[in-house]
Parts: structure tokens; C-alpha cells; sequence
């Protein structure tokens, strides 16, 4: 039986699955936490991504009973944006500024401001925030000039756990798409990065070599190999962001829409083709197979209603059935989530806002005003993505974390007022690593194999009745609010 491995190394941990080559069929999962990060400075080390994704795997191989020789393939999801910086020699120069860190964010503003919003838009598919790779770029220039002088190679977490793996300096085009300096056409803009960072540095030599979607980086570092048990002939795929593996792992196909609710929030559909917005809400970067992910990513989801389980007193579970019961009338109270700052729309600057509080609030309605607050500004994002031109119309698909909340669930549903499906795959990112490590392994179109692997629907939450449209444009009132409560 071949194997084939999938990473998905994200904010909060590195999970692998293991997964028969042939049918897709799971065999083994691991999982090691990475260090919490407490925005607006969110930064983590490399060398605790290794120690996650070395321990993670350990436990999978363990689990399946299978011995490290047997596995075949491997590649690798991991969080977007985030910049790793490294040296002539290969040593990461500093810790690495993630997806979250909102630092940036007056070098975006002044990268919008100079270039201006259409432009953005045209040549890189996106308007950059805090989020984007080149703004952190621009903050390292300002603030560790004598860093950036000795920088030679730029990547982002996928790619160094994929440089950790095989010594090339590689990458993707969903997640070079995510950088803010590489074009809708598909090329680096090492002008742009001249312009907006520093005109001292060859960046065509700095930026890693952009992949196809089913073409093999190489194969094990030998000394890896022997670190890590694996041979060194395994074969290691090009990788991709998270977001872009989990849609692959799911099977999503165009016009499909994927709720995402974990540490971030994010609504993707499938296109053919990119789209344009000129608002810069959303983001047309392209996917793991060939295609766009036409998406929206907000920075608060699931913590949200973490942090208001822990001001109610109770457990998830208690939070979810408090917000399931609750009654859905017009009295309840409003919630603009925006408690660690917002990326879409571009607030970093802004704090949560609650309104329409009587004396009669319950717990139960602040509860539902948590799963509601974090999933209004994911159907704010929805409709920005129609707005744009994507079809965004189909079967709606939940996934990550928050998915597992039957509240997330039907709240969902209830504010779409169409079914929501939970599909079995509750950890699509790896799945998706999984998908492309077989394809690159087999020498077959990722396409293909996603289609062959698409999971099965686990249960469909059908919409209540409500008042929905009443609590929509209260929810606009409150978030265009927030813009007095800065936290300047």
C-alpha cells in the first residue's frame, strides 16, 4: 500500500494525516500545538513549526502502525501571508510576522494611498492589508533596516516547512497569490517590491520558484530523511495555503460556497476565472488546482465566541445550546465582532461593538449575538464575492473548527436561509495536502484525484424561521460605529 502524507500547519497547530495513496482512505491522524499568539503583535518561530510538525508526525505513524519507510509522498498546507525572512546561508534572520499580525498595518494604508485602489486591484488581484506579505515587508524596511539588509531569501510558512523538507526555495501559485507582489497573471512583481520595500535588494533572486499544482518540489533532504525515520526518495509536493488545500480536500467545485470558521473566518467560492473588486474586500487569489478562490477573510471568528463563553461562564457546548435557544426576534442585541481589529473591511484599528440591549437581554440572546456577530461578516464577504462577479450561488459547505459547533451550524443556515452542509472532513487542509501529495506522487492532474476523494455529506442543517433581514441592517449600523472605538 503506497502512503502519502498531508501537513496542515496552521496558526494554532500542525496536524498530518496519513492516507492510503490509492483510495484516499484514512489511516492515522497527529497533532502538536504551536505557541499562542496574542495580535495585534502575533509572531511565532520556525523552528517550533519543526518541532510541531516532527512531533505530529511521530504520533500519526504511531497511530496507523505503520513504519515511517512506508510513506510514499508528502505535502504541505499552512497558514497565509505570514513572512519568513532568511539569510545567504538559509538561517531565518527573525520571527515570523503571521497572517494576524496587525503591525502593518500604516504600511498598507500608505501602500493603497501611493499606488492607489485600482491598480492594487488590476495587477495583484487583491488590496492589501496588514494581512499581506509586502506590507510586512515594508514594516521590516522601516523598523529592521539592518534585518532586511541581510535578507536573501523571502517565503512564507509553507514554503520554508517545504524548504525545511527538501533544501529548495519553492512555492505555489495560491500562495504566492496571497503575497501582495505576485500578479494576477501569474508572475512575481519584483518592481513592485523595488517601488514599496527597498531598491537594494535582486528580489527576482529572493522570491521562491512558483510550481504547478501536481509538480513535485523534490524529494527528502537526506539528513531530514534520517531525522525525521521517512526515506529519502519520498517525494514532496508543492504545497498550498491552507484555505486553498482545504478546498481541495472538500471537493469544492465551482460555485460552491466554503464557510471556513477557525482562529480566522473565510468565505471562498470556486472560479475559472478572476474576478475584480475594486472596494478591495475581496481577494482574488488563485487556488491549489489551476484555478481562483475568489475569498473574503475576516480576522474574527471562533475566538469571538470563545471569549464570550468565557464572560458567560460556560463551556462550548453550554455556549452553543445558549445560543440555540434563544428566541430570534427583533429585541435581540447586535454584535460587530470586531474584537481583534477587522481585515475585511480594513479596520485593525477598531474594537467589538454591542448594541440593542434592553433589560430584558438574556444570556441565550448574548450568546446568539456571538455566533451571529462572526457570521454577518462572513455574508457581508458572500455578497462582496457575488457583487464581484463569481457565481458564489451553489451548496453551501462548512468546515473548520467552529464547524463542529452545531450552533455555528444552523445560525448559518438561518442567515443564508438556505441548507448548510458539514461534509466528512473535519480536517480538510491536510485532506487536501493528502490530494496533492497523491497526485504529484502518481504523476495524475490534482483535479482529478480531489474529485475521486470528495467526502461525504455528515448532516445538512436546514433554516428556521426569524426575523432575518431586520437584524442585517442593524448589523450594518453597528459595524460602520466602530470606527469611533479605535484603539489609537
Amino acid at each position: 500500500m503506497s502512503i502519502v502524507a498531508g501537513v496542515d500547519s496552521s496558526t494554532q497547530s500542525c496536524t498530518i494525516e496519513l492516507r492510503d495513496a490509492e483510495s484516499g482512505a484514512l489511516l492515522s491522524r497527529g497533532r502538536r500545538p504551536h505557541p499562542p499568539t496574542y495580535p495585534p503583535i502575533s509572531e511565532q518561530r520556525p523552528a517550533d513549526w519543526w518541532t510541531a510538525f516532527k512531533g505530529a508526525l511521530h504520533d500519526a505513524l504511531n497511530a496507523a502502525g505503520v513504519d515511517a519507510q512506508a510513506v510514499d509522498a508528502i505535502s504541505v498546507g499552512a497558514q497565509c501571508h505570514g513572512l519568513v525572512v532568511m539569510d545567504a546561508h538559509g538561517d531565518v534572520l527573525r520571527p515570523v510576522k503571521l497572517w494576524n499580525d496587525t503591525t502593518s498595518a500604516p504600511q498598507a494604508a500608505a501602500m493603497v494611498e501611493q499606488l492607489g485602489a485600482e491598480r492594487w486591484v488590476r495587477t495583484a488581484g487583491s488590496l492589501p492589508t496588514a494581512a499581506f506579505t509586502i506590507t510586512k515587508l515594508a514594516w521590516l524596511a522601516e523598523h529592521e533596516p539592518h534585518v532586511l539588509h541581510q535578507v536573501r531569501s523571502v517565503c512564507v510558512p509553507h514554503d520554508w516547512l517545504t524548504y525545511k523538507l527538501t533544501g529548495r526555495h519553492v512555492t505555489d501559485r495560491s500562495d504566492a497569490s496571497g503575497t501582495g507582489y505576485f500578479s494576477v497573471q501569474g508572475a512575481w512583481m519584483p518592481e513592485l517590491l523595488a517601488e514599496l520595500v527597498s531598491p537594494e535588494l535582486d528580489w527576482q533572486t529572493i522570491v521562491p520558484d512558483v510550481l504547478g499544482p501536481s509538480e513535485a518540489a523534490g524529494t527528502l533532504d537526506p539528513r531530514v530523511a534520517a531525522e525525521l525515520g521517512l526515506r529519502s526518495n519520498v517525494v514532496v509536493g508543492p504545497g498550498a495555503g491552507d484555505q486553498h488545500a482545504g478546498a481541495v480536500g472538500l471537493g469544492l467545485a465551482e460555485g460552491e460556497v466554503l464557510y471556513s470558521l477557525g482562529t480566522s473566518g473565510v468565505v471562498i467560492t470556486v472560479s475559472q476565472t478572476p474576478v475584480v473588486d475594486l472596494t478591495g474586500m475581496v481577494n482574488s487569489v488563485a487556488d491549489a488546482t489551476g484555478g481562483y478562490l475568489p475569498l473574503v477573510c475576516t480576522l474574527n471568528a471562533t475566538k469571538v465566541t470563545d471569549t464570550f463563553a468565557r464572560l458567560l461562564g460556560v463551556s462550548h457546548d453550554e455556549m452553543a445550546a445558549l445560543a440555540l435557544a434563544a428566541p430570534m426576534d427583533h429585541k435581540r442585541p447586535v454584535l460587530a465582532a470586531y474584537l481583534d481589529g477587522e481585515r475585511s473591511p480594513n479596520r485593525p484599528l477598531a474594537r467589538g461593538m454591542l448594541a440593542n440591549l434592553t433589560n430584558e437581554t438574556s444570556r441565550e440572546q448574548l450568546a446568539l449575538a456571538a455566533f451571529e456577530g462572526v457570521l454577518l461578516g462572513l455574508l457581508a464577504g458572500h455578497a462582496a464575492i457575488q457583487a464581484a462577479g463569481a457565481r458564489a450561488d451553489g451548496r453551501v459547505v462548512v468546515t473548520g473548527g467552529g464547524a463542529k459547533s452545531p450552533a455555528y451550524r444552523q445560525v448559518l443556515a438561518d442567515l443564508l436561509g438556505t441548507p448548510v452542509h458539514l461534509l466528512d472532513a473535519p480536517e480538510a487542509t491536510a485532506r487536501g495536502a493528502c490530494v496533492q501529495a497523491a497526485a504529484v506522487l502518481k504523476n495524475r492532474d490534482i483535479r482529478s484525484i480531489r474529485e475521486e476523494w470528495r467526502p461525504p455529506v455528515l448532516t445538512i442543517c436546514t433554516p428556521r424561521t426569524g426575523d432575518v433581514r431586520d437584524l442585517r441592517a442593524k448589523y450594518q449600523t453597528v459595524t460602520a460605529l466602530t470606527e469611533m472605538v479605535r484603539d489609537d
